[in-house]
């Protein structure tokens, strides 16, 4: 068959094509080899060959010629020889995850790295692995994200401190299957590997230590609020479009008397907005507090439970978001401190 080989040095990805498939043949290999040629116009001209079928052929000093139809093309090609060599990674320690709960972690968590190379580790997500829990953690020192996970069959397996770039998971997000296909995982010391059917997707992990988050979330809480999460979206939406005209996107949220909270922002240029809101539940002390209203927006983006629990331990406190029917997932937000 044929394998096609891509590397950035952070990632390689490996895919697979067999000669025959179901009985079916796909590849006719006449004469073995190996070429590089330049990703981007490799990929663009063969989306737009004339036919179905494909010829290739390497001659001297790698020249490849490719015809389809009446398309004939010469391409310039390198040395194979020169080409990184794929990591090895040796560990009978295989993880297996379902491809659409890998995606699901992935997105409920990515949108919290940092984007600042200052400190590197902080443009990762952590993945830990201890007593058949998978848990995300991912923090820009201003908001934080984390998604748990139980899996099958990981008694015996362990690891900790393994942060993946965020860029990295989101181009493995684009290839991990939407079903519940298995995706096998293998941590080794600098690298992962996640086999997907007939592709190899290799990762390099981030050097350093990922700073201890645990101290940061709170146990008890001062003030609980439950909210319908899709009128708090759309609540805090409409403040936003004000908040962003003034570049803070600072936003405010008070309990009030009769039960419910108020959502309110404001822009020196073009004015005001304030809405109240039902709550479902409310328990303990009164509260106002002001936040960035773009990272709230960002948590109740990827919160797929119909009703949500926002918790506070005080003013200058973290905000705590929790979906009521997934208590895996869980949500930080540090408040703005505000004059008036």
């Amino acid at each position: 068959g044929v394998t096609l080989t891509a590397s950035d040095t952070d990632i390689s990805i490996q895919s697979f094509i067999p000669a025959e498939d179901d009985k079916q043949t796909i590849v006719q290999v006449e004469r073995p080899g190996s070429v590089v040629l330049p990703a981007k116009f490799f990929v663009e001209i063969i989306k737009k060959l004339p036919s179905q079928e494909v010829q290739m052929e390497v001659k001297d000093n790698f020249q490849t010629f490719i015809s389809s139809g009446a398309t004939e093309i010469q391409m310039v090609g390198l040395d194979p020889e020169e080409f990184p060599v794929l990591p090895s990674i040796e560990g009978n320690q295989t993880v297996s995850i379902p491809g659409d709960l890998l995606k699901n972690m992935i997105k409920q968590t990515v949108f919290s790295i940092s984007t600042h190379e200052t400190t590197p580790i902080l443009t990762g997500v952590l993945w830990n692995l201890a007593d058949n829990e998978l848990k995300f953690t991912a923090t820009d020192r201003h908001r934080l994200a984390t998604r748990s996970a139980q899996l099958e069959g990981t008694e015996d397996i362990k690891f900790s401190n393994v942060v993946i770039a965020g860029k990295t998971l989101n181009e493995l997000s684009k290839i991990v299957p939407d079903q519940n296909t298995l995706v096998d995982i293998v941590v080794a010391d600098n690298q992962v590997l996640f086999k997907i059917d007939r592709v190899l997707f290799y990762s390099r992990i981030l050097d350093g230590v990922y700073p201890d988050t645990s101290r940061i979330i709170p146990t008890t809480y001062k003030t609980e609020l439950v909210l319908d999460t899709k009128k708090l979206s759309e609540s805090i939406d409409r403040a936003y479009l004000l908040s962003k005209e003034e570049k803070t996107n600072i936003v405010r949220m008070q309990t009030m008397e009769n039960g419910g909270i108020e959502i309110s922002s404001s822009s020196s240029e073009l004015g005001k907005v304030r809405e109240e809101l039902e709550l479902i539940d409310f328990k303990g002390e009164s509260l106002r507090i002001s936040f960035n209203s773009k990272y709230m927006l960002d948590v109740l983006k990827v919160i797929e439970s119909e009703q949500l629990m926002i918790a506070f331990t005080g003013v200058m406190s973290p905000i705590i978001l929790k979906p009521l029917d997934n208590s895996q997932c869980l949500y930080i937000i540090l408040p703005y401190r505000t004059t008036n």
